[in-house]
């Protein structure tokens, strides 16, 4: 064998070994990857289908919607990724800029901005919100309303993940699609400990944006013994735009007459 053939050999057989042990590296890393990834509930696997899907949902960066309120439109602007949000009132705008949360205000604003900050959003992007990281699932018995029956899932989370890790969402969808119909939730914040009050969001109004299931309206409902009643009052939005391409940073700065708002 001469010189140049040996050469040749070896170049292929580092190239040989090269390519197996690429190989044996992406496999690993999509077993780790594999490992990672959350382990939903055959009935929540069904919700996110029927509303666009996951895959569809994870490549959304920004979002932005405005609804129409007796006191003045509101306008609203989501980083998708990291929850960053800038919204604006007739008497006020605020942020979170990943750091601190700020307020421009005059002095009819009697509001929460970080009790408020991704309130709206959180119950507008239902159900791929409770598709994040540190939630805890469980089957629970249906939710009956004028005669039909809702199948649901139950929605906590694991200590210390966000603001308000007491609270409790549970989500009602219709068992032959997976649309979601129904939201209860509880609300912790202020008392800082579990509550057994439950709040009821009928989501029977659906627009399709970007191939997502969205809600066209939120409808709240009066409450007894912790079960919906009858309609309290409904919240439309309009200009709902979704993009795969992130809003600027400046979008959430603070505003120069703005002040930091602690936690």
């Amino acid at each position: 064998m001469t010189s140049m053939v040996r050469l040749s050999v070896f170049a292929i057989l580092l190239t040989l070994v090269a390519c197996k042990s690429e190989n044996t590296t992406q496999t690993a890393v999509q077993a780790v990857k594999k490992e990672m990834a959350i382990d939903y509930p055959d009935a929540m696997d069904k919700i996110f289908a029927h509303h666009g899907g996951l895959d569809l949902w994870s490549k959304q960066k920004a979002m932005s919607y405005s609804m129409k309120k007796d006191t003045g439109d509101e306008n609203q602007w989501i980083d998708l990724q990291d929850r960053r949000e800038r919204i604006e009132g007739p008497n006020f705008t605020m942020g979170y800029d990943g750091l601190n949360f700020w307020l421009e205000a005059d002095t009819t604003y009697k509001g929460n901005p970080v009790f408020y900050k991704n309130l709206i959003f959180y119950f507008y992007a239902m159900p791929f919100v409770v598709a994040d990281e540190g939630i805890v699932y469980e089957n629970i018995a249906p939710l009956e309303f004028d005669g039909k029956s809702y199948p649901g899932v139950k929605i906590s989370y694991e200590p210390e993940v966000g603001i308000s890790p007491d609270d409790e969402y549970f989500l009602h969808y219709n068992a032959d699609t997976g649309q979601m119909e129904w939201l209860g939730y509880t609300v912790t914040y202020f008392s800082k400990e579990k509550s057994k009050k439950i709040s009821w969001i009928q989501y029977n109004d659906w627009q399709t944006i970007d191939g997502l299931k969205l809600p066209n309206s939120l409808s709240w409902y009066n409450t007894e013994e912790n079960k919906p009643t009858e309609l309290r009052n409904t919240q439309h939005f309009a200009n709902v735009t979704l993009s795969q391409t992130k809003f600027d940073d400046s979008k959430f700065a603070k505003t120069e007459s703005a002040s930091i708002v602690e936690e």
